[in-house]
């Protein structure tokens, strides 16, 4: 089997869990389209496939896959902060936001 496919195939799940968090533009479209639920179930395959490969692969490729899982997930949790707190200061229907409130 090719050395570093694995790798590939790796890299391939993060910039597609990036494009979904909205990190990176589409490379297709030019624009940032965030999708999180389908970041949460690209995470979920990353992790799935650590779980699959467990005990078959090199340091280096469990570093790899490792590392990865680590930085899909501790981003994905900033986007979701970041959702939150949009709709936090959106304001109710019918209701003025803060800035206007007070001018």
């Amino acid at each position: 089997m090719e050395e570093g496919l694995f790798t590939f195939v790796i890299s391939f799940f993060a910039d597609w869990g990036w494009q979904a968090m909205g990190k990176v533009a589409n490379p297709i479209t030019g624009k940032v389209e965030k999708n999180l639920e389908l970041a949460r179930k690209i995470i979920d395959i990353v992790e799935m496939l650590k779980e699959k490969t467990k005990g078959n692969l090199t340091q280096d490729e469990e570093r790899i896959l490792s590392t990865t899982i680590a930085e899909l997930q501790l981003n994905y949790v900033d986007e979701l902060e970041k959702e939150r707190r949009e709709k936090e200061n959106k304001p109710v229907d019918g209701e003025k936001e803060d800035t206007e409130k007070t001018q």
